[in-house]
Parts: structure tokens; C-alpha cells; sequence
């Protein structure tokens, strides 16, 4: 299979319990099946300054935002492939950039160490992000996922155990984390190329499903804010 390494789509955000799950597969089975991939683990180390600049300007909700993080699928090895991602949001779209190299590769690359042209456009552009922001890691994020596939590009995910890290910045350390969530809330994502198709749209309605703003980085952003004030009262 292929890589892709550039999108452009819509994404929908819902936070689900597992009978509205239950109610969600049953509708969209006729037109959905689960990816080749199934169901995985998905690790992510999100990049920002100091200061937090990337993930305070996203939770102002403005027209255009953008970050940057380190992905793999798995707990990688040293020498397995991980991809570096630059996503951005505009009116409503998601446009996401990657590259992809070894896991000890990512840092190097992120540093300015590895030459530019060996990763092509996108990495340019990662690279010129870079230079702008001076980024650095701030939270591993980690999550097991299940997902599920249609025809011209439709993709449902449901994302559990979603859990952070604030310490041993590195995919390779493992998956292990603090629980972000509470309950048994699944978080689910509709990713659309275009319009909702009718199907999808009635589906989620018999659901009793409801578009929700929700960011894991943003979320852990905000419980981190928290929690500072609460020692510092």
C-alpha cells in the first residue's frame, strides 16, 4: 500500500459513549469496512515553543492555525519509520503535510541537521516551520484507534485510552501514559475529502451523535493550566 503524504479534508469531531458506537458501526456497515490496518495504536510527540505559542493560539479558535508533531503507529525501534507532521487548519479544511524517516532521524531532522532536500516539498515546508517557530517537544499523546474506510475517501476512527506523558519525550520509550479522559468516552473522528455523504450524515443523527470541539493536545493544554494553578493557589 501506498503512502499518502499530503490531505486535504474536512474533519468532524464526536465524543461518543460505547452503545452510541454500537448504534454508529451497525448503520454504517453497509458502507463501511474496518481499514487494512484495523485496530492500532497510534504515539505522537507534539512540538511547540516554550512559551506554548502553537497550542494558545489554536484554543483562540482563529480562521488559520497550525502544528506540528511526530507520529508512528506503534512503538517504533530506533531504526523503524515514523513520520513528521505539519497540520494546519483553514475555514474549516485540515491540510496536513508529512514526511517520513527513521525514528532517530526525527530529531536530527527538526534540529536543522539532515539536509532538506532529501525529504522533498513538504519537508521544506516543516523545515522553513521550523526555522520560523523554533519548536522543541512538549507532550507525548498516545491513543489506540479503530478505524474504518468507504469509498472516495470517507474514514470513521474511534480513538480510546487516550493518554499523555509529559517526561521521556520519545516514541520509542513505549506507549505508557496518563489517562486524558475520564469514563469509557470514545473520541470519533468523521474525515470527509468533500460533502457529508447522506448516509453518513443519518447515521450520526440515529446515533444521537453531536459535532463536538475537541483537541487531545488542547485538552491536555488546558488540564495542565489547571493543574498549575491548583498547586500554585
Amino acid at each position: 500500500m501506498g503512502i499518502q503524504y499530503s490531505f486535504r479534508r474536512y474533519e468532524k469531531k464526536y465524543v461518543l459513549s460505547p452503545r452510541q458506537q454500537e448504534q454508529l458501526l451497525q448503520r454504517i456497515a453497509p458502507y463501511m469496512k474496518e481499514d487494512a490496518f484495523g485496530s492500532y495504536t497510534i504515539c505522537n510527540i507534539y512540538y511547540d515553543t516554550p512559551d506554548w505559542r502553537l497550542i494558545r493560539a489554536s484554543l483562540e479558535k482563529p480562521a488559520y492555525k497550525e502544528k506540528l508533531r511526530v507520529r508512528s503507529y506503534g512503538v517504533p525501534t530506533e531504526t523503524d519509520r515514523v513520520f513528521v507532521e505539519l497540520k494546519k487548519k483553514f475555514d474549516g479544511v485540515v491540510y496536513k503535510r508529512r514526511v517520513t524517516m527513521r525514528a532517530d532521524e526525527a530529531a536530527p531532522f527538526l534540529a536543522g541537521q539532515l539536509l532538506d532536500g532529501s525529504f522533498g516539498q513538504s519537508g521544506q515546508e516543516i523545515r522553513w516551520f521550523q526555522r520560523f517557530y523554533r519548536t522543541q517537544p512538549g507532550v507525548f499523546i498516545a491513543y489506540d484507534r479503530e478505524a474504518y474506510a468507504g469509498e472516495n475517501g470517507v474514514r470513521v476512527t474511534f480513538d480510546t485510552g487516550i493518554r499523555f506523558r509529559e517526561t521521556t519525550l520519545s516514541l520509542t520509550a513505549g506507549d505508557h501514559g496518563t489517562p486524558l479522559l475520564t469514563g469509557n468516552r470514545i473520541l470519533t473522528e468523521v474525515k470527509i475529502p468533500a460533502a457529508c455523504p447522506l448516509w453518513l450524515s443519518h447515521a450520526l443523527s440515529e446515533a444521537g451523535a453531536t459535532p463536538v470541539s475537541f483537541s487531545k493536545y488542547g485538552t491536555f493544554y488546558r488540564q495542565k493550566l489547571q493543574k498549575e494553578a491548583l498547586f500554585s493557589a
